[in-house]
């Protein structure tokens, strides 16, 4: 494929050489878009156009700078406490919440990818089930994973640590690492209160999970419900402070935001984002319809969408959303559960649709940094950019459901644009970088 600037050094020299009559002009025209795949003529014709108000608009909500501010979570009181978010850090990096004291959640929550691992399936104690997603603006989303089967960042951070494919602790022990670590001790009382005595053996078992193998669920059962709810407070107030650390992970500007902000300022703007990639945003806002999904700063709406993705190989086609909202309801987690700190704050809970709208649909994922974050889809089923916007510029027929995704039905050279819109959406961490490296001591 030729380089636009090599396809107009070419035409130029065609033009002089040939001193073109108008049919000869035209002839050397055609031959022009064909030799540069169109990419250049398209570029062309999009830079010459003027931003209506209406895209504008749209340029404006996809801004970093119309991102408001992080809404609290009634949920979790100490969210945006600065000693919970000291906790949470050192507690992300710990690898001794792991059955095999190797697994901590950096292994898959990689800072210098994003918070994600660069594999199609997570890697802890085993092989997982699902792609990793990022963790940078997830605090703005009413739900966590891929189903949405948790309502919360700190319930979200419960639950891969007893996942016997990911950290595969037990919940005894790990309440007992947070009793035993002196400093972890200390700046869980600070911050929570009191600790409960689990010292004795006859009532806190050395090994008891209601997610364990069989021996721990039964030590699990045996235990006094008083007993199980102290432990279950402190498993949940870890969490809590996961989730104070993870909200200070933001996203900051990329070259779209620097461009988008002289744009609406009326300022001369056109060297901050290529050709292409401008030709791309118009593309995403308008005819590609990118936007119907992955829209606001975040580039997503933070809903569920079945888009005809096909199960990984070796997995059955997933229920997604429909299996999703009925294991938020039934987690004891929940915003609605005892260890929520406002258990009215939860209308996305209680009004959460369930229907066949939902059959295998998936969360969508923010934009932000996507090139980074490859490969895509909730099991890591496309490799590329290129291959995503094939498989919506197609929208094949879906296993299970129904494919919300209309065919695109874009040229090559469009597609291209697209990718080099998206490529356009890498921007920093806008975190102090200490919190992206582990503790010191």
């Amino acid at each position: 494929m030729w380089r636009p600037r090599r396809c107009a050094t070419w035409l130029r020299l065609s033009l002089l050489s040939n001193h073109a009559s108008s049919l000869r002009l035209g002839l050397l025209l055609v031959m022009f878009a064909g030799l540069c795949g169109g990419t250049w003529w398209l570029v062309q014709q999009s830079s010459e156009q003027q931003w209506s108000d209406e895209e504008l608009l749209l340029v404006r909500s996809l801004w970093l700078g119309s991102l408001p501010e992080l809404p609290a979570d009634p949920t979790n009181r100490v969210g945006d406490d600065a000693a919970a978010a000291r906790l949470g850090h050192r507690l992300f990096f710990d690898t001794r919440l792991s059955a095999n004291g190797g697994v901590s959640c950096a292994t898959c929550h990689q800072p210098d990818r994003p918070f994600t691992d660069g594999l199609a399936l997570g890697q802890g104690l085993a092989t997982g089930r699902r792609n990793t997603m990022g963790l940078i603006g997830t605090a703005y989303s009413p739900w966590y994973f891929w189903d949405g089967r948790k309502d919360s960042q700190w319930s979200q951070a419960l639950g891969p640590l007893e996942n016997h494919l990911e950290h595969g602790g037990n919940r005894l022990q790990l309440v007992r690492t947070m009793s035993e670590d002196a400093a972890y001790a200390s700046a869980y009382q600070r911050i929570f209160g009191p600790l409960p005595d689990i010292g004795d053996t006859t009532r806190f078992p050395a090994s008891a999970s209601p997610l364990g193998d069989e021996t721990a669920v039964a030590a699990w059962t045996a235990m006094h419900s008083a007993d199980q709810h102290a432990v279950n407070q402190v498993f949940a107030n870890m969490g809590k402070a996961l989730a104070a650390y993870q909200r200070l992970l933001q996203p900051g500007p990329a070259p779209f935001d620097v461009f988008a902000e002289k744009l609406l300022a009326g300022q001369e703007a056109d060297g901050d984002l290529s050709g292409a990639a401008q030709a791309g945003l118009k593309l995403f806002i308008g005819k590609a319809s990118c936007i119907n999904c992955h829209n606001g700063p975040l580039l997503t709406n933070n809903e569920f969408h079945n888009t005809g993705v096909l199960p990984a190989p070796g997995q059955l086609p997933g229920m997604g959303r429909s299996e999703g909202i009925r294991l938020a309801h039934e987690d004891p987690f929940n915003c609605l559960g005892a260890f929520s700190d406002d258990p009215n704050a939860c209308a996305e809970l209680r009004y959460a649709k369930v229907n066949d709208e939902v059959l295998a649909a998936r969360r969508t994922p923010s934009l932000r940094n996507v090139a980074e974050t490859a490969p895509y889809m909730h099991a890591g089923q496309l490799a590329t950019l290129e291959a995503v916007l094939n498989h919506y510029n197609a929208a094949v027929p879906a296993l299970v459901g129904h494919n919300e995704a209309k065919p695109l039905n874009l040229r090559p050279a469009e597609l291209r644009m697209l990718e080099a819109f998206l490529q356009a959406l890498t921007g920093p961490i806008a975190t102090d970088p200490k919190w992206l490296a582990p503790p010191e001591g």
